[in-house]
């Protein structure tokens, strides 16, 4: 073994170098995916954050060269955003608020809907900032999701929250030392109420349950 070591080692090389350039040719066939990949998904991103009140905002796909190898190809990936004309793209994990980061990921997983393989999706303050007709198409949004995968969204508002196809009520009591927190699955008359709370605030009148009760009929 030790006389035979060049020989050994010169195979070893040969060996390495076929590697490298196998490597090289689907690394390089990866990159020209991505890169249509992204200015495709970019572009069908940025159309849904127009329906969800971010026109202004436009987010890009930055495919950022790797200096070593990688078993996932020759570039990192990083969703870039520019909340408002004019500005630079930066970072969507340093610029976006909390409900912006919501909206951002709900327009990316509607486009992927298709061929997404996350079984739940999780959503918090979606609706940050929103209402009316924007928080309309947001609940219809979530609800096409639905019909895909488990979907759960905290929301406080009746527009969203009436396109759900089950309803859980969160509430926290507070004790002297303690506090606690329950969760009520709303059905029937008890969702139509709920809906008109959110409506119409502390007093539910027969006009703000006949209106929850049309907003849940047309979900």
């Amino acid at each position: 073994a030790i006389s035979g070591g060049d020989a050994s080692l010169a195979t070893l090389e040969a060996q390495s170098e076929a590697l490298h350039q196998q490597y090289q040719a689907s690394a390089l066939k990866l990159s020209d995916k991505r890169h249509k990949a992204a200015a495709k998904l970019s572009k069908l991103v940025n159309a849904q954050l127009k329906a969800l009140a971010m026109a202004t905002a436009k987010v890009k796909i930055a495919l950022c060269p790797l200096d070593d190898t990688s078993a996932h190809g020759l570039e990192d990936i990083e969703f870039l955003i520019s909340t408002n004309p004019g500005q630079a793209h930066k970072p969507l994990s340093k610029v976006a608020s909390g409900g912006e980061l919501s909206r951002v990921s709900l327009a990316i997983q509607v486009v992927t809907a298709l061929t997404s393989t996350t079984p739940t999706l999780v959503f918090d303050e979606v609706d940050v900032g929103i209402g009316g007709a924007t928080a309309d198409v947001v609940g219809q949004l979530l609800r096409d999701l639905g019909d895909r995968g488990q979907v759960i969204c905290v929301t406080h508002l009746a527009q969203v929250a009436s396109k759900g196809h089950q309803h859980l009520q969160v509430t926290k009591i507070a004790h002297k030392k303690t506090a606690e927190t329950t969760l009520l699955e709303l059905r029937g008359e008890d969702k139509i109420e709920e809906i008109a709370r959110m409506l119409g605030g502390a007093e539910i009148t027969p006009q703000s349950l006949d209106h929850a009760e049309a907003m849940l009929g047309a979900a």
